[in-house]
């Protein structure tokens, strides 16, 4: 399992529709999520991504791993205050999400993943 590219409209239809809803975080996916924010000709990015794709298949139908190019999605980049990339959102089914920026390594995600997402 890969982590999976994510449009605005995607974003809006699976994540959190922040256009008809933007003052209240409410989170519309069905499990909890990291979503990932990088640019193409990122180098710390490039590293994240196969750690991120292992991520996403040692936990496959218990969280979502989505990516989000900050070139080709402005908005979304714009809307999460994303100045520097790699920037991770971690989206819990309840609550608020957390950004965490920088290339985490596989044990600080895993972490990330057992404590906020899965509250184990």
């Amino acid at each position: 399992m890969k982590a999976r590219n994510l449009t605005k409209a995607e974003f809006v239809k699976n994540v959190a529709d922040y256009e008809n809803n933007p003052t209240e975080w409410k989170f519309l996916g069905t499990r909890p999520a990291i979503i990932d924010f990088y640019a193409t000709w990122c180098g710390p990015c490039k590293m994240l991504a196969p750690v991120l794709d292992e991520i996403a298949g040692e936990y496959e139908g218990k969280i979502d791993v989505y990516k989000v190019n900050v070139e080709e999605e402005e908005e979304l980049a714009a809307v999460f205050g994303i100045r520097s990339v790699p920037s991770l959102l971690f989206v819990p089914m309840v609550g608020a999400p957390q950004m965490a920026q920088g290339a985490l390594p596989k044990k600080a995600l895993d972490e990330a993943v057992r404590n906020v997402l899965l509250n184990e």
